[in-house]
């Protein structure tokens, strides 16, 4: 089992940043992908960025650009830093990992995750 928990969420004004961070521990050597994603509300969740061990990493066309993926492996730990933030940003974002399912790691398909942590509120206001 793998536990995640997400903290750095907050509130930011229009064209601010934001760093939100991922913490990852139990069997930390069951997973190779994590992924970024987020929630608005009455919204699917959508997928927003993936890095695997090796540190390559994909985004979705939505972010791409403004937002930067990152992982620290001594620390088990994950980073999105989100740049030039809108109000249609505004969401609870999870962070996921999985096994290695495929050799490819991408932040499309949400059910291929099956490590969850609780979310953390970003809010975007104008």
């Amino acid at each position: 089992q793998v536990q995640l928990g997400e903290s750095g969420g907050g509130s930011v004004q229009s064209g601010g940043s934001l760093t939100i961070t991922c913490e990852a521990s139990g069997d930390t050597d069951s997973y190779t992908c994590m992924g970024w994603f987020r929630q608005a509300p009455g919204k699917e969740r959508e997928g927003l960025a993936s890095i695997d061990s090796y540190g390559t990493a994909k985004y979705s066309d939505s972010v791409k650009g403004r937002f930067t993926i990152s992982q620290d492996h001594a620390k088990y730990t994950m980073y999105l830093q989100m740049n030039s933030l809108k109000s249609d940003d505004t969401a609870v974002y999870f962070c996921a990992a999985r096994p290695p399912w495929s050799i490819n790691c991408l932040p499309n398909n949400p059910a291929e995750y099956i490590y969850w942590g609780v979310g953390t509120q970003v809010t975007v206001s104008s």
